[in-house]
């Protein structure tokens, strides 16, 4: 697994990838709700979420921009963490 460390944290680089390649290109620069379920898909991809996917979501849900249904949806998914 790759990390990424910003600001002397440790991040999970293919969470902030996946969360970049959303936000940057075509549309409207802001996660949707189909882009969230992709995030958490990915960060469940093992046998469970661990500390860092959890630390490096927190980060994604604070620096990056969500549509308001994205936002809602965000906030339940990671409330069940």
């Amino acid at each position: 697994m790759a990390y990424e460390t910003i600001d002397g944290q440790k991040y999970e680089k293919e969470l902030l990838d996946l969360a970049r390649k959303h936000t940057t290109g075509r549309g409207e620069g802001k996660l949707s709700k189909d882009e969230v379920a992709d995030l958490f898909k990915s960060a469940q991809d093992g046998p469970g979420v661990t500390d860092t996917e959890k630390a490096t979501l927190a980060y994604i849900r604070k620096n990056f921009e969500f549509t308001d249904a994205a936002a809602k949806d965000f906030d339940a998914a990671f409330g069940k963490l």
